[in-house]
């Protein structure tokens, strides 16, 4: 038997395997099956082209049925862009920041480009080497999800590269700021409570060190003295922002005999914990105690009973976030954005019986 040779008889080549392996779709190739220039095919991919929908659906659908795949290098080097966005989360495993992640990552993904994730853990030395890093890797942006940098260091560095930041009021060459209302959202949490005849309702805050948690414990404040609620100092703890702590700072509570009718946890994961606590104290939420949350995660809406909480999309603040950076990347202005509270009813807080 005799083996055929790997090279053809008459070249000394390799042998084509075309036969098998149909050869990959080129970016020229859209455009020559669509009937455009290969520069339109590249401005629709990067989402700068300025042509009608009905041209754009056409490249789109000659893209899927090829199978056009971009390559990440050849792009890199023709506009000088590694098309990866660099993002500072806090703890990667959080279902707060873990929903902020998705919404960034689903919209980059619409513009082609890839998020690169690193978690700072509420440490200013570790998230200043987590932004060293992404900098390094030369990334084309970074968003910053909250934490503990100065202002001045993201004004900085948004000098060297683009900076797009959440839950701060900041404006700067190069930085663009996306914050929540949070004093609002925790107004709108009292009131709430205030009509349905409670007085006396206790505030598990989170740590003060951040902005958030000191904005919704001064919104607490001042929209409880409006109505002239109860302001004791003992109506007043703190937690961590985990449900452990939430634990921690209901048992503090109970312990302390603090006379409340209501409770306010600063965020979600809090309130889960607090509730916990009410329930191992034969205590029943709503019945006994009424209780509200912050930031309404997903979650929240299947817990026992359903959580009454302060909603702010965090989807939607990842999305906002990756839509500004790649405007800022086309050398377009974001929108400004400070984004609303609303509050969700649901069937943890009701009419104060004592």
């Amino acid at each position: 038997m005799v083996k055929k040779s790997a090279k053809s008889l008459e070249t000394g080549q390799p042998a084509s395997t075309s036969a098998t392996r149909p050869a990959r779709a080129t970016l020229t190739m859209v455009a020559q099956q669509a009937g455009v220039s290969p520069s339109t095919v590249s401005r629709i991919l990067n989402g700068t082209a300025q042509v009608s929908p009905e041209k754009q659906a056409l490249v789109k659908a000659v893209i899927e049925a090829l199978g056009f795949r971009p390559d990440p290098a050849a792009r890199s080097l023709a506009g000088g862009r590694t098309m990866s966005i660099g993002v500072l989360t806090q703890f990667i495993d959080s279902p707060y920041y873990g929903e902020a992640l998705r919404g960034i990552e689903d919209e980059l993904h619409k513009a082609n480009y890839v998020p690169l994730f690193v978690s700072g853990h509420w440490n200013e030395v570790e998230e200043k080497n987590r932004l060293f890093m992404l900098q390094e890797r030369k990334v084309d942006g970074i968003i910053v999800l909250t934490g503990k940098l100065a202002d001045a260091t993201l004004v900085e560095m948004a000098a060297q590269i683009p900076v797009v930041a959440t839950g701060r009021s900041l404006s700067a060459s190069g930085l663009f700021s996306i914050d929540f209302d949070n004093s609002e959202g925790a107004s709108l949490a009292v009131r709430h409570l205030h009509a349905l005849g409670h007085t006396r309702v206790a505030f598990i805050s989170g740590p003060l060190d951040h902005p958030d948690a000191a904005e919704r414990l001064q919104g607490f404040k001042d929209e409880a003295a409006k109505k002239g609620m109860a302001l004791d100092d003992e109506l007043i703890v703190y937690g961590d922002y985990q449900e452990a702590g939430g634990l921690r700072a209901m048992n503090a509570l109970l312990e302390a005999r603090a006379q409340f009718t209501a409770v306010l946890a600063a965020n979600d994961q809090m309130a889960y914990g607090a509730r916990l606590a009410l329930h191992r104290s034969g205590l029943r939420v709503p019945e006994d105690i009424s209780l509200i949350g912050f930031d309404d995660l997903p979650h929240s809406a299947f817990t026992l009973p359903p959580l009454t909480s302060v909603r702010q999309s965090v989807y939607e603040i990842g999305v906002s976030a990756a839509k500004a950076m790649i405007d800022i990347l086309n050398k377009k202005n974001p929108p400004s954005r400070l984004v609303a509270a609303e509050l969700v009813v649901r069937e943890s807080t009701r009419i104060n019986r004592r």
